[in-house]
Order: C-alpha cells, then structure tokens, then sequence
C-alpha cells in the first residue's frame, strides 16, 4: 500500500499577529484632536479670506476698466469732474465740490475722479472699493506692474499718494490716452495680483 502525504493548501500562510496602525493613522484624542480641529477650521478660514480676496480682485479690474471707458469719453484737468448744470454750461467741480456732480450729466472727468465715478459717483469716495483701486493705480504709476500690492497704506500716505496721481493727471504734457494707458495698467496689476494670491491658495492646499 502506497502512503499519501497531501499539504493542505487551505491554511491560511500569510496569517501573522497584526502590526499596530502608523502613529499617522491613530485616531486621535483628547488635546491632539482638540489641536486638529483648529487646525481644520484656521485653514479653512484663511480660504475664505483667500476667495474673498479674489472676488474682490475681480470686481477691482471691473472698476477701473469703467474708469478707462469713463476717461475715453471725456478727461479733464485741474477738477474731478466736468458736468453739465441745469443750464447746459460746463461746468468743472473740484474733490470740494464733488457733490455738485451728483444727478448732473458728467462730461469729463480727471484720473481719480474717473475711479470715483466708476464706484458709483462722489457718495463712494470715501468707500473701500475707491481706495483700494486708486492704491492698484497707483501701484501702476510708481511700480513695476508684477510687484506685490502695498494694500492699506497709512491714512496720511493715501492722501499723499491721491495727490501723486493728480499732480500726474495735471501735468501740462499730460493726455488722456496716457490717463487710459495707465488704467489699463492698473486693471493688469489687479490680474497679476490675482494670479499671486491663486498661486498662494494652491501652494497652502497642498501642505
């Protein structure tokens, strides 16, 4: 008689103790996870403030490119605005006499009063979305277009810099294609700032 020795091959070879998970993959407990919940919400967060930015940028070229088409149809020097009065004289209304503007037929504005009126007239002068396009204007006149932006200058510096711009805007060689070149300008610093702040956002994703 023949004796037959047969191997199961059933059994189950790679059966091992198993190894503890990575410290990685551990859930996490007590202050470590308190930590990891903050974590999640600052990140998610600063992407908020990151796609505001964005939004912001994009209504900011907006604006000036208003502003460009503002000064096309007509510039002036040495006052905001020139508009129509009741009579139908020209008349010219200086940072003063903004309000006069309001309701008038404008005719031309200057560099900053074209801002002003493509963020809704004199009653926006004061208003967040003037002063950040006069500081991307700015930017424009006195940097290279593919600087970062010094968002927020000092109170005292912004007027400093409105003045800059009117002073250019006034220059007797001064012409109003030079004025829309520069808006032009302007809108393409808010694009690469916008770029900057993407590339930002995407870098911060993947750490």
């Amino acid at each position: 008689m023949t004796l037959e020795f047969r191997v199961p091959h059933d059994v189950d070879t790679d059966a091992s103790p198993a190894l503890p998970a990575p410290a990685a993959d551990r859930p996490r407990h007590g202050l470590r996870a308190l930590l990891d919940r903050w974590a999640v919400r600052r990140a998610a967060a600063r992407d908020r403030r990151i796609v505001e930015h964005l939004r912001e940028l994009d209504d900011l070229q907006r604006l000036l490119t208003t502003a460009r088409e503002v000064v096309e149809r007509g510039w002036t020097q040495h006052a905001w605005f020139a508009y129509l009065d009741e009579h139908g004289r020209v008349r010219k209304a200086s940072s003063a006499a903004a309000m006069d503007v309001q309701g008038r037929p404008l005719v031309a504005a200057c560099l900053v009063g074209a801002v002003v009126s493509a963020a809704g007239g004199p009653q926006a002068v004061h208003s967040q979305p003037v002063q950040r396009a006069l500081d991307l204007v700015w930017h424009a006149l006195a940097r290279d277009e593919g600087q970062s932006v010094a968002w927020c200058p000092a109170p005292d510096l912004r007027m400093a810099r409105v003045r800059d711009l009117t002073s250019w805007n006034d220059a007797p060689t001064r012409t109003a294609a030079e004025v829309a070149s520069l808006l032009l300008t302007a809108e393409r610093v808010a694009v690469h700032e916008s770029e900057r702040v993407q590339a930002r956002r995407v870098a911060a994703s993947a750490t």
